[in-house]
């Protein structure tokens, strides 16, 4: 049996992988971790991660940037495993994560969705081919009128996974208001739409002379992020130090 610590277990997505957990057999929640006390668990609830005197095989955060240094410092302490699947960090914070696995197993994904992952790993596959032949990359994200950071981590995973597949590295272009040039070809071109509910879209587009080719990915519902941060979990349980990520869970 896989023992969970939830952090930020009172959010959306902490509700969300409660349930999912809830149906589960050989993993459950044995604590969670929220400053929010409005609602109620199944499993006992701190404020503070130093308060939690529960054991543990491994961390699941779906929390704030706020929040991630503290639980960082205490899962090396502690030796706990910690899937982090908090977006937004700063630099500073995603040291911080690789500092951290080297005393403790860290799985980092900016998108716990397996289609994400897949769709990554085709990306890296296509980029080169396609780059060669003079196609322009832009990518487009969609997500509800909440999300406060942009572009999205997904986003800006998918660029990298662009760029991995690639001879030379394009530049991130984020804004072109500023300029009035044409388009340079060596640029992955970023765009964030915020509306409604939406959960999650994103479109990697490949615009070549008289075609263009899009790689889709929808999010119908926030449970595909919170089935592969359950799966994820299950795979760091027992794992040395080092820093994991969904490429590893799907093999």
């Amino acid at each position: 049996m896989t023992r969970v610590i939830m952090y930020g277990c009172n959010g959306k997505m902490g509700q969300t992988i409660t349930r999912l957990i809830e149906e589960e057999n050989d993993v459950e929640i044995v604590a969670g971790i929220d400053v929010c006390d409005t609602v109620k668990n199944s499993y006992p609830v701190f404020q503070n991660i130093a308060d939690c005197d529960v054991e543990a095989d491994v961390v699941i955060d779906f929390s704030s940037p706020v929040c991630t240094d503290a639980l960082l410092d205490w899962c090396a302490d502690k030796k706990v495993p910690v899937v982090e699947c908090t977006t937004g960090l700063s630099e500073a914070q995603l040291a911080k994560i690789k500092e951290t696995s080297e005393k403790v197993a860290v799985l980092k994904s900016a998108n716990m969705s397996m289609g994400i992952n897949l769709l990554e790993k085709l990306l890296k596959e296509a980029a080169g081919l396609l780059a060669d032949a003079g196609y322009d990359i832009e990518i487009v994200e969609k997500h509800h009128k909440l999300k406060k950071d942009a572009p999205s981590g997904t986003a800006l995973a998918l660029g990298d996974a662009i760029n991995e597949g690639l001879s030379e590295k394009y530049e991130y272009v984020f804004d072109r208001s500023q300029r009035s040039i044409p388009r340079p070809q060596k640029e992955i071109g970023f765009s964030a739409v915020r509306g409604g509910t939406i959960v999650g879209d994103h479109d990697v587009i490949f615009a070549g002379e008289d075609e263009v080719i899009t790689f889709s990915h929808r999010a119908y519902s926030k449970a595909v992020f919170g089935k592969g941060a359950v799966q994820a979990a299950k795979f760091l349980c027992g794992k040395q130090p080092g820093l994991y990520d969904m490429s590893d869970v799907i093999g």
